[in-house]
């Protein structure tokens, strides 16, 4: 069994830019907080993303959040894929209207109205397009994800806040216990060979924080 006492190394692979208040919380816990980014995001366009004429928009990320509230012109409704993102949508002042109980895009679909009307799709670039046929959305990029390959610090757990994070860690050929913010990034480092020890209950950076903190506890 794996010992996470107060002071464990915990490596933070959050982007660079988004890193900051998850390695506060964890620090403010008592973890040694390592940042060592494994992922970049790379907006594809400052043109604006017009709603206008569309019944639903559906943002699947904090990522997509940020560069929606950037872009995004006449929003209409605006669907939130787990708490993460909507905590980054309610940052920048707009309200989802919709946020599944089960964050994954699967328990988006469940919890959508039918029928849906006209939807926008909005995500990462390399997204997965299921959702969108399912929906007969429009899908439009927002970034890309660049995976990164630094030289890993040494350190005793590993945080994973989406699958992106999870497939460049795997990539270096790491095996360090993990914790996910989430089914998604949960599915994305077990079937890239990762040890998931724990996921957040709440899919968003109080639920990583939480279940650092359960491991920190149940050590003692």
């Amino acid at each position: 069994m794996n010992d996470f006492r107060s002071g464990l190394r915990v490596l933070v692979t959050r982007s660079r830019a988004q890193a900051e208040p998850l390695a506060l919380r964890l620090g403010a816990l008592g973890a040694e907080v390592v940042l060592c980014p494994l992922i970049e995001i790379e907006p594809i366009s400052d043109a604006a993303i017009d709603g206008a004429g569309y019944d639903w928009l559906v943002i699947t990320s904090p990522n997509g959040a940020d560069e929606i509230a950037r872009r995004g012109r006449n929003l209409p409704a605006v669907a939130a894929v787990g708490p993460g993102t909507a905590e980054a949508l309610r940052a920048h002042g707009i309200e989802p209207a919709l946020v599944p109980a089960d964050s994954t895009q699967e328990g988006l679909l469940r919890a959508f109205p039918r029928p849906s009307g006209r939807v926008l799709f909005a995500a990462a670039e390399g997204a997965r397009r299921g959702p969108v046929a399912e929906l007969g959305a429009d899908f439009v990029p927002l970034y890309r994800t660049r995976l990164l390959t630094p030289v890993l610090p040494a350190a005793d757990l590993v945080v994973l806040a989406s699958g992106s994070a999870a497939r460049a860690y795997a990539a270096l050929g790491a095996s360090l216990p993990a914790v996910s913010i989430g089914p998604e990034t949960t599915r994305v480092a077990r079937a890239a060979g990762l040890t998931v020890v724990a996921e957040a209950r709440s899919h968003d950076l109080a639920g990583l924080v939480a279940v650092v903190r359960d491991l920190m506890d149940s050590s003692a």
